[in-house]
């Protein structure tokens, strides 16, 4: 399937500091999962912060074909959405008001939510099965709840292209399965799905292919079972690989 996220020769760097991200050469393409993984600090999170526009780049990121740079403000949050690893919303609106914000790309400002914004927004928390938490307050609410909210919100936008930064972090083991059945789910509705991820088992479960960071570079890229493997892992992370019923990690000599 055509389209999706496009990097080329893509370096970040923070203000006065080294690059973080080098020379960054991938596809991300509608309809398949991509997940993005490495060790801390490889530049992952970063990596997605520079195709939203979030953090300034040098190279060129296309997103369906489109240079970002030649995109609006508002073209850019109607056709990528992100979600972060953690909010820090503490204003005390309900959780569909959270939800709503999704749809600010979609409406002029200061205009109160149309009959379809209202639609979108409910069927974006029944997707993320929060439907029932829409009335609370959205800091009252836990954090594994707060993660779906906000994934809630980017499914608001209508964007095709959505990036999640760590979004299983703070769910519990049933709720990381529904996430990762409605990213198959958007997939198979021709979204590009971008996910940064640290367990090496989902990401071998799940995802179609994979981008294997390390010190901002790609050293893997390609199908997921290929790139989550004994010879790219123990490259990167200095472990040995080994599959039974899932993926597990052991220093060299055994020991896990």
């Amino acid at each position: 399937m055509s389209g999706g996220v496009t990097l080329r020769d893509l370096s970040v760097a923070y203000s006065g500091g080294p690059e973080v991200v080098r020379a960054v050469n991938a596809d991300c393409p509608r309809g398949e999962v991509t997940a993005v993984v490495g060790p801390n600090g490889a530049g992952k999170s970063s990596l997605l912060k520079a195709i939203i526009g979030l953090l300034p780049s040098q190279g060129e990121i296309r997103i369906d074909g489109r240079r970002l740079s030649d995109l609006s403000a508002r073209a850019r949050a109607r056709a990528v959405a992100y979600v972060p690893q953690r909010s820090r919303l503490d204003a005390r609106l309900r959780v569909r008001e959270v939800v709503d914000q999704g749809r600010f790309p979609h409406r002029a400002p200061l205009v109160s939510p149309s009959p379809t914004d209202r639609v979108v927004t409910e069927h974006a928390l029944r997707e993320v099965d929060a439907l029932h938490l829409a009335d609370r307050p959205f800091p009252d609410v836990s954090g594994g709840e707060q993660q779906k909210v906000l994934i809630a919100r980017a499914l608001a936008t209508e964007a095709r292209i959505l990036l999640f930064d760590e979004p299983t972090a703070a769910l519990d083991a049933r709720h990381v399965l529904i996430l990762h059945r409605l990213f198959r789910r958007l997939a198979g509705r021709g979204f590009c799905v971008v996910v940064v991820a640290h367990s090496l088992d989902e990401v071998h479960r799940h995802a179609d292919r994979a981008l294997l960071l390390h010190r901002g570079h790609v050293l893997h890229a390609g199908a997921a079972r290929e790139v989550v493997s004994a010879g790219p892992i123990k490259e990167v992370y200095g472990v040995d690989l080994r599959e039974a019923a899932g993926l597990r990690c052991f220093l060299p000599g055994g020991t896990t």
